[in-house]
């Protein structure tokens, strides 16, 4: 394997300067898509006056604002790498309306994403990672058995976890952190343990993200009806669309000592229009070798990648990689074996080093 060092020693030289710049356009893209909330929102509050024949109006409304809560995520995750604004504070307050969305503290994020997740990808230490067959059957564990894509799966509870599964990856990493805080946390797959200040912020930012959900729900009056068109169906939507990139970015993958963004992660091949909403998320590999980049340079690393390292890079049809998951189990037995909850399957990982 070679290190992500390695490959940024080879290939950052081949790169435009201006690829390092930031990029603040995504900054005007994440407001038009705040104002959509907004839209969405001060249209539901109305609802109770529309005729039931005329709901369906609103579903549409529903997905696009779905699809601006998965833009929320990307452009504050491409913010806190420092590619669309450098000035700390102004990047502090653009991740937490952001992220306040998606329930993440935005200190939170940067603990258990940008510090552990990127240094140590799919590591025994990565809290990101699916679980191993040896660990204890804790409740984490338990709800990855049943919701997440896998051999396994029933296909009703499959629909359930893509649209809750968000909240329980940030809410088993809020509670180990602030209730624990130490490495005998058994129910993520990996605990992060922080500073005592950071611990104290990732509360303060926690309230404040319970009161910035109470005053959207305030504003839809409290209205049953606006709260399920306007609130729970975008969420799940916008949940749903960021927990399909997160599956398929690394658990088709095995896991790795060293950190090689070639074999823990994958690129996706998606539909242009994808790419384009979504600052180019499919590129993930290419994000994993060069965090802080300008997105629209990950092309341009996939190009350099597939001159120069061909045999391991990992590239799939966002389709193809779907289906991979869900005729695979979801367990590590070891570094490049899958196996069931019961451990009775033993399945080469799809894009483990000479499998494909």
């Amino acid at each position: 394997m070679i290190s992500q060092t390695e490959y940024v020693k080879v290939l950052r030289p081949l790169l435009p300067e201006e690829a390092f710049k930031p990029n603040s356009n995504k900054l005007v893209i994440l407001g038009i898509n705040l104002l959509i909330l907004a839209l969405g929102w001060s249209i539901a509050r109305e609802l109770d006056r529309w005729s039931i024949g005329w709901l369906w109006l609103y579903l549409p409304l529903s997905l696009i604002m779905g699809n601006s809560i998965v833009i929320c995520l990307f452009a504050s995750h491409d913010s806190m790498h420092g590619s669309t604004i450098k000035q700390p504070r102004w990047r502090y307050l653009l991740s937490f309306f952001a992220l306040s969305l998606l329930w993440m503290p935005p200190t939170l994020w940067k603990a258990v994403h940008n510090h552990k997740h990127h240094t140590e990808t799919n590591a025994i230490s990565d809290p990101d990672r699916m679980y191993l067959i040896g660990q204890n059957d804790t409740w984490g564990k338990w709800i990855q058995n049943l919701f997440v894509p896998s051999s396994e799966v029933n296909w009703l509870f499959l629909i359930v976890g893509m649209t809750s599964s968000w909240v329980v990856h940030t809410f088993r990493h809020i509670t180990s952190i602030l209730l624990f805080n130490n490495d005998e946390v058994t129910y993520v797959p990996a605990p992060v343990v922080v500073s005592p200040r950071k611990r104290q912020i990732i509360a303060i930012e926690l309230i404040a993200i319970c009161l910035v959900h109470l005053g959207v729900l305030a504003y839809l009056k409290f209205s049953p009806l606006a709260i399920l068109l306007g609130y729970i169906m975008p969420l799940g939507v916008g949940y749903a669309g960021v927990m399909f990139y997160i599956y398929t970015n690394h658990f088709l993958c095995q896991m790795t000592d060293v950190n090689d963004p070639l074999v823990n992660s994958v690129s996706l091949k998606m539909p242009k229009i994808f790419d384009l909403l979504h600052f180019n998320f499919s590129y993930h590999t290419e994000h994993h070798l060069f965090p802080s980049i300008n997105s629209d340079y990950y092309p341009l690393v996939q190009s350099l990648l597939q001159t120069h390292y061909p045999e391991s890079y990992n590239l799939i049809p966002g389709a193809e990689a779907w289906q991979l998951l869900l005729k695979t189990p979801r367990h590590y037995r070891d570094e490049v074996t899958l196996t069931d909850r019961l451990d009775r399957a033993s399945v080469i990982c799809p894009c483990a080093v000479g499998a494909k």
